[in-house]
């Protein structure tokens, strides 16, 4: 168990360069087993999850030479070899499920662990992605207390409508289709920036998508797939972060951003607490000229909104850090996740530094910002955004704070720490056993 200790109450100031998106990482290492050619990938992150991805590939025989300290990754699975009976993919992490199609695909076969996990954010049910399976020609059963899913050959094309926008169902879907002999076609699909990153990905590795960035992809597969190199663009998520946080404490905090163009909706919700943001040359700012403020809308008698869904709407992970915003700013405003049950459920610890929250259902909470907060040792749940959060309220307040359980943070955000440290923060990490 990992815990965050951190003397607040300084502004942050100065200049960072975030690392890739996980959630666009992880499905395009998956990706990579569809390839037979050599792979060169750069700016992956050094975070447990990709450790933990490339340990498999080692046991499975691939080639895997990574440089943390420069990101680059050297990927050729040509001797990869799988067997259902030795090789299980491990429960921890929910991007294990994304294996399953590149293995089918090269082996006809794959198991993984009955029950895979992620944050705790409510029920994730991985029944999406067993009817995507089953869709392409797939038999799943449980065996053992895993879920052992083959095919009786090449994977058959199919088109599929979504009960909902899911991120890793649709990338399961690509993967699936990139591999199936025709033309898949998937309704509902998800759209969020790191689900365009890996579609990039399959389209440079030679699979034909068209609607990438809608809900609507159209997959030509079937044909074989080759090597290259690939960038990984920095993580919307981490630059949100970063310019809450030097929103947050009055300071002044540049980052690196070279896809602005996924922001307009993340600045306009900024501006709902008196925030700017700049886009420019290839970097964002967070601009406050005076207290963070909650914006009365125009309609009279409604609160400020924040709500969250799948995109293009406002990012349901991004939630907590302005739920965090809102804790310190002046006025009133009201947060809805419409995607997670029980997600709000940490906002109790908000109390401990004096904050006034109330929820009004497990979708819905009302933050009555702009009371006095003091320091506090409050406990976070394994979802990463809500420990970062937590963190953002103790990092506002001066004294020190302590954010135990904060350990899904190494999660997705390498070198976090070290980050804080060069914006002003003095923060540490301690361990307990």
């Amino acid at each position: 168990m990992s815990n965050l200790i951190v003397h607040g109450g300084a502004p942050l100031r100065g200049r960072v360069t975030p690392s890739a998106n996980k959630n666009a990482v992880l499905p395009v290492l998956c990706a990579t087993l569809l390839s037979f050619e050599p792979l060169r990938l750069h700016g992956v992150p050094d975070i447990t999850d990709v450790r933990k991805i490339l340990e498999i590939f080692r046991t499975l025989g691939s080639e895997v030479q990574m440089d943390h300290a420069t990101g680059t990754l050297a990927l050729h699975h040509r001797d990869t070899a799988f067997d259902a009976a030795r090789h299980r993919l491990p429960e921890e992490m929910r991007s294990s499920i994304m294996l399953v199609p590149p293995l089918l695909a090269r082996f006809g076969v794959a198991r993984l662990e009955d029950n895979v996990k992620g944050c705790t954010l409510g029920v994730r049910e991985i029944d999406p992605h067993v009817d995507v399976f089953r869709r392409f020609g797939g038999e799943v059963e449980r065996v053992d207390g895993s879920l052992l899913v083959r095919s009786g050959g090449r994977l058959r094309p199919t088109d599929h409508w979504l009960d909902y926008a899911s991120v890793t169902t649709t990338e399961n879907f690509v993967l699936c289709a990139a591999a199936a002999d025709g033309t898949s076609v998937l309704t509902n699909a998800a759209s969020e920036p790191h689900v365009q990153e890996f579609c990039r990905f399959m389209a440079m590795i030679g699979v034909r998508i068209e609607g990438i960035g809608t809900s609507r992809l159209t997959v030509h597969g079937g044909q074989p797939l080759g090597g290259g190199e690939f960038r990984f663009d920095e993580d919307f998520h981490e630059i949100t972060t970063f310019l809450a946080l030097g929103a947050i404490t009055g300071g002044d905090v540049s980052v690196r951003n070279s896809a602005p163009g996924n922001f307009p909706l993340i600045d306009r919700t900024f501006a709902k607490f008196g925030v700017r943001i700049a886009h420019e040359d290839g970097w964002s700012r967070a601009i406050r000229s005076g207290p963070l403020k909650v914006q009365t809308p125009f309609t009279s008698n409604v609160l400020t909104k924040v709500e969250a869904a799948p995109w293009p709407y406002f990012p349901v992970d991004l939630l907590p850090i302005f739920i965090a915003l809102g804790v310190r700013a002046q006025g009133n405003a009201m947060f809805w996740n419409k995607v997670y049950d029980g997600a709000l459920g940490w906002t109790g610890e908000l109390s401990k530094f004096g904050a006034h929250v109330f929820s009004s259902d497990p979708h819905r909470l009302i933050t009555f910002g702009g009371n006095p907060l003091v320091p506090a040792v409050v406990e976070s749940p394994y979802i990463i955004r809500v420990a970062i959060a937590l963190f953002m309220v103790a990092a506002s307040i001066e004294g020190r704070s302590e954010i135990r359980n904060a350990t899904p943070i190494r999660r997705a955000h390498p070198g976090f720490v070290e980050n804080l440290r060069g914006l002003g923060v003095q923060v540490e990490w301690t361990s307990e056993e």
